[in-house]
């Protein structure tokens, strides 16, 4: 019943999010188990030391990653909402929180970190501005190690041209247990 209720309040939770904020949420409701499983298969998590989640939103993703993640990989989770940031510092407080993924190569400066072996992103790019989307791409790029994993969410296939220009995409899958039904792309940075 506690578990079925904590479904209940997040669903609830992340709907009055979009409500207020639409284009920032881009959903009305949060990954779902299947999403999130997908998200977190490809890493190689054995291999993983640094890794920052975009979009963290209510955590949906984050619980995979925290249960997957060793204990000494460094998480930082980048949420623009303030409430739901709120929550994910009460929750993860082991975890770096931040508010803007597009402002990544700071807050690893800030970090003390020169790169990142994986992203991953459940940020709404068919929502955001073509400069946006822009500014964050080359931000994910600079930041990610010359192997690194870029593993992102959509709800449509609209971002894959954008993707290719930086991107060998490895794979895409598709969930359709979620709402709404989403692609997610592995990605990995291409060698220059």
């Amino acid at each position: 019943m506690t578990r079925l209720m904590d479904w209940l309040h997040e669903q609830a939770v992340f709907l009055s999010r979009f409500l207020i904020s639409p284009g920032q949420i881009g959903s009305v409701a949060p990954s779902s188990r299947e999403l999130a499983e997908t998200m977190v298969r490809p890493v190689a998590w054995e291999h993983i030391r640094t890794i920052a989640e975009l979009g963290a939103g209510t955590g949906a993703i984050t619980r995979h990653i925290q249960s997957a993640a060793g204990v000494d990989t460094k998480v930082l989770l980048f949420e623009k909402d303030p409430y739901l940031r709120r929550k994910l510092k009460e929750r993860y407080p082991h975890y770096s929180c931040y508010t803007d993924g597009s402002h990544l190569r700071l807050f690893l400066k800030q970090e003390g970190l020169e790169s990142l072996d994986c992203i991953i992103s459940g940020l709404p790019f068919f929502n955001f501005s073509q400069y946006v989307r822009d500014r964050i791409i080359t931000e994910i790029v600079a930041a990610l190690n010359k192997d690194g994993l870029f593993i992102a969410f959509q709800y449509s296939q609209q971002m894959k041209k954008q993707l290719m220009e930086h991107f060998d995409i490895i794979n895409i899958h598709f969930v359709p247990k979620n709402f709404p039904p989403a692609f997610v792309y592995v990605c990995r940075k291409k060698q220059i």
